[in-house]
């Protein structure tokens, strides 16, 4: 994994993606356009809402009938009983909850505010944006794709803005990871005095989601896809989807 400099650059002048769009197709045209040719081993980091806006995981709140523990849960921390309904549809169990906040663990294995659910640069209102129904299977397609388009190895991240037990603010992570390891287990290396590392795992995808991350923003910046070059590695690909911690593995379920 070791490289003595990156280079991260935002595809500039992507124009809004709806809903059915190629988005393979526009990230290429934009990138040709802005004239960035990826090379092999590069990775290609999207933001979430542009995947979800093109596969359609777009919600109309007037559409939305709120069943009765929706209402309630509405009642009890303050939000709009639809929103809770949408959120309810997208996780598997509450975590926690209090006035305007509700943390639930996502039929993906996140525990994650609102389930994802957004109502941010989504346009119109109203609207509710969910996460990708698959973001790894998402990412997968974007690789090959974007692959047989430039002739590249090109390893492919979807990221999401995150909260953080314990910290402020929120940092990117990867959701969806196709091309490259999600972790890197130094497990059984020797560090720089020769001692053997026993729990060293890193979250590769992660880490790339947030160095990216410092370029797309999270208001109005409008540059939801970064091309991350100089990055090495030798492990093996994985999924976004390794990053999960098992439930065995949790101490605080």
């Amino acid at each position: 994994m070791a490289t003595s400099s990156l280079a991260l650059r935002a595809v500039p002048g992507l124009p809004m993606v709806a809903p059915g769009d190629d988005l393979a197709q526009i990230l290429a045209v934009g990138m040709g356009r802005a004239g960035i040719r990826p090379a092999d081993g590069d990775v290609l980091v999207i933001a979430q809402k542009i995947v979800s806006k093109a596969e359609g995981r777009i919600v109309d709140i007037e559409t939305v009938t709120p069943s009765a523990r929706a209402v309630a849960l509405g009642g009890e921390i303050g939000k709009d009983p639809r929103i809770v309904e949408v959120i309810l549809g997208e996780a598997v169990r509450v975590v926690r909850s209090r006035p305007n906040l509700l943390i639930v663990e996502h039929r993906r294995g996140w525990v994650m505010a609102n389930a994802g659910v957004d109502q941010s640069n989504v346009g119109g209102t109203g609207k509710l944006l969910l996460l990708p129904q698959d973001p790894d299977a998402s990412a997968e397609r974007l690789r090959v794709a974007l692959s047989a388009r430039f002739g590249v190895r090109l390893g492919v991240v979807i990221n999401d803005s995150f909260g953080r037990a314990w910290r402020r603010g929120t940092a990117g992570i990867a959701i969806g990871s196709a091309g490259l390891p999600a972790l890197v287990d130094l497990r059984g290396q020797a560090d720089l005095f020769g001692r053997i590392l026993e729990v060293s795992i890193i979250g590769f995808a992660d880490e790339i989601a947030a160095a990216a991350s410092l370029l797309m923003g999270q208001a109005a910046e409008g540059q939801p896809a970064v091309l991350v070059s100089g990055l090495r590695w030798s492990a093996p690909a994985g999924t976004a989807a390794d990053l999960v911690r098992p439930a065995s593995e949790d101490l605080f379920r």
